[in-house]
């Protein structure tokens, strides 16, 4: 059975931390920024943990 290749898009935008979890950015980041609060930005800029029922298909393209 040939390897598997790694999804390029994915690779680009998610991590494996330490533990083995997926990180990930947040959304909403890309514009329209005044009509967000300061609270609202300074949480976005933080990334965050996929969710578990999206870590099957992540890993699936992270062979890893």
């Amino acid at each position: 059975m040939p390897k598997m290749k790694t999804h390029k898009g994915a690779s680009k935008r998610l991590k494996f931390t330490g533990t083995g979890k997926i990180r990930r950015r947040k959304a909403y980041t890309g514009h329209l920024f005044l009509s967000k609060s300061s609270k609202q930005k300074r949480r976005l800029r933080q990334s965050t943990i996929v969710d578990p029922s999206n870590e099957k298909r992540i890993r699936q393209l992270l062979p890893n």
